[in-house]
């Protein structure tokens, strides 16, 4: 559910890969590899999506249907 919902709330944003890669301070590849559900990533960076896109982690990790 992360992997498609990171996906989407970026794309929503209007920003790619690369900007997002670089307000977590990783490559667009690792993003690619969050959004593909071949990697997770960290509390911090996870709390630095949510506070960027405003959205909350429960919605960003399926727990919940409200942004």
């Amino acid at each position: 559910m992360f992997s498609e919902r990171l996906r989407q709330v970026r794309i929503k944003a209007g920003e790619s890969q690369k900007k997002l890669g670089e307000l977590l301070d990783v490559s667009p590849s690792q993003i690619s590899d969050m959004e593909s559900g071949r990697r997770g990533t960290t509390i911090e960076k996870l709390a630095l999506i949510c506070r960027h896109y405003h959205v909350s982690a429960d919605y960003l990790l399926g727990l919940s249907d409200e942004c």
